[in-house]
């Protein structure tokens, strides 16, 4: 039974797209949604909130992995005061780190 339920918690945090990541978002004064835990509280109702539109065929789209669902969710957290932090956000090779510096 705890194998089942320790399995469960490995896949549920696998199944999370960077898209939704608490450390990829800040406040529209900038503070980190992971450094504060009254703003990770407000966070997560909004995604709890923004979930299902982003789903929904009307905002995005039923597959997570798809870009219409992550830009209706970005949408929809943006609406509810979290912004994407960008480019600092997202691990990038070194490679792609040489392209941006020219």
């Amino acid at each position: 039974m705890r194998m089942m339920l320790a399995l469960g918690a490995v896949l549920s945090l696998a199944c999370v797209s960077a898209g939704e990541a608490p450390s990829n978002y800040q406040s529209y004064h900038g503070v980190r949604v992971d450094a504060d835990p009254v703003l990770l509280a407000r966070y997560d109702r909004a995604l709890h909130y923004c979930e299902p539109e982003a789903y929904s065929w009307h905002r995005g789209s039923p597959d997570p992995n798809s870009t219409m669902y992550i830009l209706a969710l970005r949408d929809c957290l943006y609406r509810h005061s979290f912004v994407d932090r960008g480019a600092y956000a997202y691990p990038t090779t070194a490679w792609y780190r040489h392209l941006l510096d020219r």
